[in-house]
Order: structure tokens, then C-alpha cells, then sequence
């Protein structure tokens, strides 16, 4: 009913566990861009099919997937390897495709941050909203910022309530804030170019208004400061401990090299 795509690249660590909790799927694929540890050696002894392809973008390499791997299940679930497809997940999963209408062309997904083996659901604001199971043919992805969103939809979109498990910091804060560099480039010129769509800010649908307020926000005064007060003292992040205090702060360093980014674009268009 529902085959696993994931992709890889150098993740040794992550994929056990990863594969380990798709035991009940008989179709999973490994896409893998060019590791150089034993993530694809450990992908083909789990019996999962081995792809590779070099990686551009998060989008790009979403759809070379659905062209390439010859998925044989009408339902595409897409992993991470730092994400985990839980009991609960599965079961909520298989019920809402086996239930969903023929109208339905797939389901945005939520996740659990988990670090330090404690969900920070507070810190993280759960739920946020990823376009994760699809039906066969029936969408394909665009590159948003630093990771990808739904395009060429046919059909409704739907939402499923329970999550999976995300262990983003399973590699430590290092490896963290080296890719989340990384992403502050690709989500400044993003969040530069993209003008405010204010009906979408007001949207009821999580997924579409926290793409729209990201351009409103960076550019409001003081933004890195507020966005650690409200996931710390508003959103209650103070009551997750320690590892609430260190994963609020790190967002709040993350908006900064945002601004900065945003900054230097700036300047360079006019110096043109």
C-alpha cells in the first residue's frame, strides 16, 4: 500500500534506526547522494533498493526520486534519515490512505523534535507541517528556501495529525549549525525575494501561513530576540529544561545569520 523513500547522504548513524522501524514495508528505496561512510552499504544489507543520484536541491532530488525508483505501492511516504516512522505514525498512516477519497492527492505530515530523548514539543511549535505522503502521480515538489514544498497538485491536500519522530540533533549541535549555515543563505534570498502575501499570512492552514510569515517576520525589528521569547516564555520552551533552553537559543542564532544573510544580499544589489 505505501512504499519509503529516503534520501542519504553520509548517514551511518541515523539509517539503522531509520530502516529499523519500516520493517512493515516491503518497498523501501535508499536515494543516496554520494556518501562516503557505510550509509550505503548498511541500506542494501537492510534489503532496501539502492539509488544515486548527485544532490542539487531538496525538490530536485524529491522528484528524480518519483522518476527513478519505479515505486510499486500507489502511496510515497518521504523519510529523512534522522526521522523515525513510529507505531503510531504507521497505524494513523495506513488508515488515512486506505480511507482517503479518490480527491486526495496526498498529506502533510508533522514530526516530534526529539533531543536529548525528550520531545520538545513546545520549543519546536508542534506541529509544523511538511508535504510527506503522496499519491502516485498526483504532485510533484518545488525548492522553498532551504528545503522544498508541494507544486503541481491534483487534488486536496490533507492533513495528518499524528506524528513521526525527528532526532535533528542526534549528530550533535555541531553538524547542526554547519548545515543550518548552509540553510540561512538559501532561506535569506528566499524570504529577500518573496513578497508578503497577506491572505495566506491569515491562512487556517499551518502549512500555507508559516511559509507566508516568514518573509513578514524577518523583517520585523529585533526579530532573532522575539522568536526565543516567544518559544521560550510564550510558547512555555522554559518548562522542556536545559535542552528546551539550548534548542530555543540555537533558533534564535539561526534567525540571526538569517538577518545578517538578508543584510549582505542587500548590499550587494547596490553595489550593481
Amino acid at each position: 500500500m505505501i512504499s519509503v523513500i529516503i534520501l542519504t547522504k553520509n548517514e551511518e548513524n541515523d539509517l539503522p534506526r531509520c530502516l529499523d522501524a519500516l520493517r512493515w514495508c516491503d518497498d523501501v528505496h535508499v536515494v543516496d547522494s554520494g556518501s562516503t561512510d557505510t550509509t550505503v552499504n548498511i541500506a542494501r544489507k537492510s534489503g532496501a533498493k539502492v539509488h544515486e543520484n548527485p544532490f542539487s536541491s531538496f525538490g530536485v532530488q524529491r522528484n528524480w526520486s518519483l522518476d527513478h525508483c519505479a515505486p510499486k505501492h500507489p502511496w510515497i511516504l518521504f523519510l529523512d534519515a534522522d526521522e523515525v516512522a513510529n507505531e503510531e505514525f504507521v497505524q494513523a498512516m495506513t488508515k488515512a490512505v486506505r480511507e482517503a477519497a479518490d480527491s486526495t492527492a496526498g498529506f502533510y505530515c508533522c514530526w516530534k523534535f526529539i533531543f536529548a530523548d525528550r520531545w520538545l514539543k513546545r520549543c519546536d511549535s508542534f506541529p509544523k507541517w511538511q508535504f510527506r505522503l503522496m499519491r502516485q502521480g498526483r504532485a510533484r515538489f518545488a525548492d522553498f528556501g532551504h528545503g522544498q514544498k508541494e507544486a503541481d497538485v491534483k487534488g486536496d491536500i490533507k492533513y495528518l495529525q499524528t506524528p513521526y519522530d525527528h532526532h535533528a540533533l542526534s549528530k550533535g549541535f555541531g553538524p547542526w549549525l554547519d548545515r543550518h549555515n548552509r540553510y540561512a543563505t538559501q532561506e535569506a534570498a528566499v524570504r529577500l525575494n518573496t513578497a508578503i502575501a497577506w491572505r495566506e499570512v491569515f491562512s487556517p492552514h499551518g502549512s500555507k501561513r508559516n511559509k507566508a510569515l516568514k518573509p513578514l517576520v524577518s523583517r520585523v525589528p529585533g526579530w532573532p530576540l522575539i522568536r526565543f521569547g516567544i518559544t521560550y516564555f510564550l510558547c512555555l520552551g522554559f518548562l522542556e529544561g536545559r535542552p528546551g533552553f539550548i534548542y530555543c537559543a540555537n533558533l534564535a542564532y539561526y534567525e540571526f545569520l538569517i538577518r545578517i544573510k538578508m543584510r549582505e544580499l542587500k548590499a550587494k544589489r547596490l553595489l550593481k
